[in-house]
């Protein structure tokens, strides 16, 4: 029997048309899904009830767009192409208790759920109230963009116009529809989770479909995402760690409650998120940043369920900042004269 080339062409022609569909299919499957986000994410997290970006209290609107960097006025190229760092991120050492600290704040607030984390940047020590998980609101927006850079650095590409754009309006002003176009340019929670496991972050899981708001997480991962954004040791490379920190020191002055509330000196570098519950009308309000006290610099993390308004909320988060950094820094005192 005689071999028939022709027909063997045909099968090796069949083959590669078939292997080209799939990869067409492949980049149609995510240009479907940015577009069916962009039109639908806006209405689908209005209805989980996220910030929009835009201050509920009419006294903090007053606040100054001026905050805005000039970094990312300018569309600086925030990521570069070198290969991620080797280092692992640092484990967590065992943490000094904040419930006592955190008693008269705890009184307060019947039935919300807490929890708080703190870093010492400078010993490794870290300090902490509460083990539960938490809808993450918009400080999944810190996640969002070391997921972006993490993506960028592998494909050996620096940020887009576009993206840069993108990543400025989420960090700063929180604008919820670049982040929907950030979330589905990820690969939205998959994307989300994969990032997380190179970032150290084994208690965070992305939101299901659209709603990123709802990724849950805990305040000591949060502090383990802090440590890539402004620690060396870190899968980020130098230039994509820079470019969250400068937005993250420039958010709009109308969102610059939170962690800060403990800090008494230097720039605070935070992200803060609220969300209404549709079903329970109650409010989610976190914070997560780096902060300075008394002479030390901190990482910090503060997440809070259960609130009966947002601005309550605001004033819980913001006691069990003060309270957090006021113990820890006492207790990190307290150590160092013994």
């Amino acid at each position: 029997m005689h071999e028939n080339p022709r027909g063997r062409r045909r099968g090796r022609s069949r083959r590669e048309q078939r292997r080209r569909r799939r990869a067409r299919r492949r980049r149609i499957t995510w240009t479907v899904t940015s577009v069916a986000i962009l039109i639908g994410g806006v209405t689908t997290y209005a209805i989980t009830g996220s910030d929009s970006g835009e201050p509920s209290d009419p006294a903090r609107a007053k606040a100054p767009s001026s905050a805005v960097s000039a970094r990312a006025k300018a569309g600086g190229a925030p990521a570069d192409a070198s290969e991620p760092l080797p280092s692992p991120i640092p484990a967590l050492k065992s943490s000094f208790d904040l419930q006592p600290a955190l008693a008269p704040v705890i009184a307060l607030f019947g039935a919300n759920r807490m929890s708080v984390a703190m870093l010492d940047v400078k010993s490794g020590a870290m300090a902490t109230y509460g083990h539960d998980a938490f809808d993450t609101a918009s400080i999944v927006k810190v996640d969002i963009l070391a997921t972006l850079l993490l993506q960028a650095q592998d494909e050996g590409r620096k940020l887009s116009t576009e993206e840069r754009a993108q990543s400025a309006a989420m960090i700063q002003k929180s604008d919820n529809d670049s982040t929907s176009a950030l979330w589905t340019r990820i690969g939205s929670a998959s994307g989300l989770d994969a990032a997380n496991e190179r970032l150290g972050l084994s208690q965070t899981q992305g939101g299901g479909g659209t709603v990123w708001g709802i990724t849950q997480t805990t305040a000591e991962d949060q502090i383990r995402l802090l440590q890539s954004v402004f620690g060396d040791k870190s899968p980020l490379s130098e230039a994509s760690r820079a470019y969250i920190q400068d937005l993250m020191r420039h958010v709009v002055g109308s969102q610059t409650w939170g962690v800060s509330a403990a800090a008494d000196s230097g720039t605070t570098a935070l992200k803060n998120g609220w969300l209404k519950r549709t079903q329970t009308k109650k409010w989610d309000v976190n914070s997560i940043g780096r902060i300075q006290h008394e002479g030390r610099v901190y990482l910090m993390a503060v997440l809070l369920n259960g609130c009966s308004t947002q601005e309550v909320g605001i004033s819980i988060v913001e006691q069990a900042s003060r309270a957090s950094a006021a113990a820890f820094s006492r207790q990190l005192k307290e150590k160092s004269t013994t």
